[in-house]
């Protein structure tokens, strides 16, 4: 995030100058609610925002709201710039357990309330009598805090009958996150309320918060508290949904990961900046989920500083924490993480008819369950019914198992098989696929556009053993064969390639131009599935790789692909009509169609 675009926010919401409550606990006046875009629950990156011990900031007559409540207007502006789809407030609000001191707080939060903006709180030692459990009885925390509070916001699920533990539920990247909200000492009952609530929810992964927790030393290396020792063992270890734990109470921050009972990693992470300037002045963390990269990236910032005009010496430090205790990212494979108690069921294959769109003039797959080589005289038939059948040609000094059946696919292949090209250069050497004499494929010249898609992996060491410009699908004949003279006559009339650093390229001689027309992708991946798709809409041509648009692709136009009335090549490249090479790798399902199809309607949707 920049800078400007925090203060154009500050600035627009009033808190740069004014809007807000000065020093002591005057009454707090929350600005008129304004429309704001809510976040998008179904992006793989979301953001969940955290607050700490504001103790300090509700004093007696010493506090201030201000900092609380700029973070809380920045959150509420931030919600669909950060997908900020939930906050959670780490406990000590106020410094006293003072009934002015809460109700000071909770003029503040209902900047949160009017909007219906989702958050949770919970008892800290300094918001309620810390020398008792959640069974302490009615307390001016329960009359502000209490469940009666969260009723109308769109997570809140429920609390325990003692009104001092809450827990809620979000929606995120598709599916439902569960944030459980204990008191600063949950009672034993409170521990198998919650082991319910984790019963209700089988499948939902669950973030704890509570005040205290895990401690930090110097380094920021954390370790159980007492008290956290206690629920680590009577509700953590035993619950795999719980992944992650927040908590405040302790400075510095810090951070651990300590396996469960199921032998899963749970991080542990303190946050708290009240030893701070300006008793932390509301600073957040910011907890970046990033699902497409199995990441949390976790930032640290001041919304209440960066709303200032000029900043002294010490606000000009506070702005933003980059230290590796409050700027840092945790790697969770969540899919492996959850697999235990939501797991996440295979795509089923999908058979012809559902990718058998109109106009397909081809559609070639691989699923053998009998594996082994791919015989002499087979003939892969194309389910389109055009006709377009595929038979296997072995370069010379090449063995039946240079080309195999295989089990490996792509996750959202419609077949579940594949064929491995264990092909090479120098000399050529494997085996690949072309389509029969008399293939009408052969002839045409797909002048109204096409669509033509693969799923393609590389083996891990594609890079080390030299298969630069191996060609996952050609077309046979050189340009000069059907009357290219530009640039290069001697290429192919068309390739679908990949370079010597594996990046993507579709080069082919068009109907409308005598030089060729070449498209570039980037760099591929060895060792994982992608989905590529070259699309032309009859004067341009796009690459799309995993249903993303590439960079590279020409404005020129492009009409069609010329046709010296040869066959296709799949797992072939050729210069000068000979093959110098067969594929590396594996290939599974292949399909052209006579025009151009969008990404929603890809082989992968």
């Amino acid at each position: 995030m920049h800078e400007t675009s925090r203060r154009g926010f500050l600035a627009g919401a009033g808190l740069i100058g004014a809007g807000v409550a000065g020093a002591g606990l005057g009454v707090f006046t929350p600005e008129p609610a304004e429309a704001h875009t809510r976040p998008d629950m179904e992006d793989l990156r979301f953001t969940l925002a955290v607050i700490p011990d504001t103790q300090y900031l509700f004093d007696a007559d010493r506090g201030d709201p201000a900092p609380l409540a700029a973070t809380l207007r920045w959150i509420q502006d931030r919600q669909a710039d950060e997908n900020i789809v939930f906050t959670a407030h780490l406990g000590d609000i106020v410094e006293n357990a003072q009934a002015a001191e809460l109700q000071a707080a909770g003029e503040v939060f209902k900047i949160f309330d009017k909007r219906r903006t989702p958050y949770s709180v919970l008892a800290g030692n300094h918001d309620i009598n810390p020398n008792t459990t959640d069974q302490r009885g009615p307390s001016p925390y329960l009359e502000v805090f209490g469940p009666q509070r969260f009723r109308s916001l769109p997570t809140y699920r429920g609390a325990t009958p003692d009104g001092y533990n809450t827990y809620h539920v979000f929606r995120a990247a598709g599916r439902e996150w569960l944030v459980l909200a204990l008191d600063w000492r949950p009672s034993d009952a409170t521990l198998a309320w919650a082991k319910q609530v984790l019963k209700a929810h089988p499948r939902t992964p669950v973030i704890l918060t509570t005040h205290d927790l895990v401690d930090a030393d110097d380094a920021g290396k954390a370790e159980l508290s007492g008290h956290g020792q206690r629920l680590w063992d009577g509700l953590i270890k035993d619950s795999d949904q719980i992944f992650l734990t927040l908590n405040g109470h302790f400075w510095p921050p810090g951070r651990t990961v300590l396996a469960n009972a199921a032998g899963h990693d749970v991080h542990l992470h303190i946050t708290n900046y009240q030893n701070r300037y300006y008793g932390g002045g509301a600073m957040i963390r910011l907890y970046h989920f990033d699902l497409a990269r199995d990441t949390i990236d976790v930032e640290t910032v001041s919304p209440w500083i960066l709303g200032q005009d000029e900043r002294n010496e010490l606000e000009q430090r506070e702005v933003e924490l980059t230290d590796p205790a409050n700027r840092f990212s945790v790697p969770i494979d969540f899919t492996a993480r959850f697999a235990g108690f939501a797991p996440v069921a295979p795509r089923p294959p999908r058979g012809p008819g559902a990718v058998l769109t109109k106009g397909t003039l081809a559609y070639w797959r691989f699923d053998n369950p009998a594996g082994g080589a791919v015989p002499e005289g087979v003939r892969i038939q194309d389910l389109s019914g055009r006709g377009n059948h595929l038979e296997r040609v072995t370069l010379p000094g090449s063995g039946p198992d240079a080309l195999r059946w295989s089990a490996e696919h792509d996750g959202d292949q419609p077949a579940h098989g594949s064929v491995f090209f264990d092909g090479g250069k120098k000399p050529a050497r494997g085996a690949y696929l072309r389509t029969i004499d008399g293939a009408p494929l052969n002839d045409a010249t797909l002048a109204n556009g096409y669509t033509i898609e693969a799923f393609v992996k590389l083996p891990d060491d594609v890079r080390g053993t030299n298969h630069a410009w191996m060609s996952i699908l050609s077309r046979f004949g050189a340009g000069a064969d059907a009357g290219k003279t530009g640039d290069d006559p001697a290429e192919p009339i068309a390739t679908l390639s990949l370079s010597d650093g594996m990046a993507l390229q579709w080069a082919m001689f068009p109907l409308n131009r005598d030089a060729m027309s070449t498209n570039w992708g980037h760099e591929m991946t060895a060792g994982e599935w992608f989905h590529v798709a070259v699309v032309n809409d009859g004067k341009h041509t796009t690459l799309y790789v995993d249903g993303a648009e590439l960079l590279r692709n020409p404005s020129t136009p492009a009409k069609g692909v010329a046709t010296s009335h040869e066959p296709w090549f799949v797992g072939a490249y050729h210069y000068d009509r000979i093959v110098e090479q067969a594929f590396y790798g594996w290939l599974g399902d292949l399909r052209i169609v006579d025009h151009a199809l969008p990404p929603s309607r890809f082989m992968r949707a």
